[in-house]
């Protein structure tokens, strides 16, 4: 059984940081690219950032670019997305995705004072 589950987001203040991470199980995830998306009230879902099946390549939203930082840990089956000098319009709820099109639950990030 395919499980994606996203973990660590929260309430943050402008110019916080979070580390959003992603616990997969049920298929071959050293051998999938993984992505972030996420989806903000009202909005579509969009991409965030993207990471090789390997981890040397990355690929970031113009949006997110410089701020945060995608990675994996193949041995530990999970991927990380790190969010620096966050903003309110970076408040949405946040997805892993495979690149097998299993999709996680989402974790909130809401970025206020």
């Amino acid at each position: 059984q395919v499980q994606l589950v996203e973990s660590g987001g929260g309430l943050v203040q402008p110019g916080g940081s979070l580390r959003l991470s992603c616990a997969a199980s049920g298929f071959t995830f050293s051998s999938s690219v993984m992505s972030w998306y996420r989806q903000a009230p009202g909005k579509e879902r969009e991409f965030v950032a993207a990471i090789s099946s390997a981890g040397g390549t990355t690929s970031y939203a113009d949006s997110v670019k410089g701020r945060f930082t995608i990675s994996r840990d193949n041995a530990m089956n999970t991927v990380y997305l790190q969010m620096n000098s966050l903003k309110p319009e970076d408040t949405a709820v946040y997805y892993c995705r495979s690149s097998r099109g299993y999709w996680g639950q989402g974790t909130q990030v809401t970025v206020s004072s």
